[in-house]
């Protein structure tokens, strides 16, 4: 009986206001696609102790980044754009100790939205800050009085988001209003928005699996195809789990 892969999800974090105290806090979407993909959910609250991580990371087979709000792009050297809503400082500080693990051990990685952003810019590729400004022909990503709004999507047929979505016109569900500008070395642009909008990306490593989508397959607006997002990713856990196995063996 093949084991079911444990898979890590940080997640988001409030902190103390007023009268309520702070709270760590994840969208069930999240740990209830991996639980129908097969694999069973690890949720790690924000930490800033990098001993920490590694020990919790450690136990771990694969990880999914969440979504959220922005990354502050002043961690990166940028201006803050008056659109930006930063992340918990917390939280922001965790994801990326958590992201810089990921790839150093080169443990399976899904990030999602704030997730693939993240991914993408610790990897050396960076972010446009506000789509309305900076890619004015782009159509909405975001509707504030819609939060499961779609648009559609175009795939490269040879990738994983090419198996799991075919031909035929595709709809995700899109709530971001940055966006990847450059890829980062390693990975390759796998769906798009038609307006040129990167929506997923995928890295040619031969040594790491790792993906990313800007929409989300997690969310209660997601088609029956995207579940199999998290189905592929549970599946090429467990490649690498029993090539682990393989290497012990031998």
């Amino acid at each position: 009986m093949t084991c079911k892969p444990l898979i890590g999800l940080n997640a988001d974090f409030r902190a103390a206001a007023r009268n309520v105290p702070a709270y760590s806090y994840i969208a069930a979407g999240y740990f209830q696609s991996i639980i129908a993909a097969g694999g069973i959910p690890v949720v790690l609250p924000p930490m800033d102790d990098p001993e920490s991580i590694r020990t919790a990371l450690d136990a771990l087979h694969g990880f999914v980044m969440i979504g959220g709000a922005d990354l502050d792009p002043r961690n990166d050297g940028f201006m803050l754009h008056p659109s930006v809503r930063p992340l918990d400082s917390l939280r922001e500080t965790s994801d990326r100790l958590l992201i810089a693990d990921i790839a150093e051990r080169r443990l399976p990685v899904l990030g999602i939205g704030t997730g693939m952003q993240l991914l993408n810019v610790h990897q050396g590729g960076n972010l446009f800050l506000h789509i309305k400004e900076d890619l004015p022909s782009a159509v909405p990503h975001h509707d504030p009085q819609d939060p499961n709004h779609r648009h559609t999507l175009s795939v490269e047929s040879d990738s994983l988001i090419g198996r799991v979505y075919g031909d035929g016109e595709i709809r995700v569900s899109s709530r971001h209003h940055m966006a990847i500008d450059e890829v980062a070395p390693g990975f390759r642009v796998t769906a798009k928005c038609p307006d040129g909008v990167i929506e997923a990306i995928e890295s040619e490593m031969m040594d790491w699996f790792a993906l990313g989508t800007q929409f989300h397959p997690e969310c209660s607006a997601a088609s029956a195809l995207d579940i199999r997002i998290f189905e592929e990713f549970i599946d090429g856990v467990r490649d690498r789990m029993n090539a682990e196995d393989l290497r012990l063996v031998a």
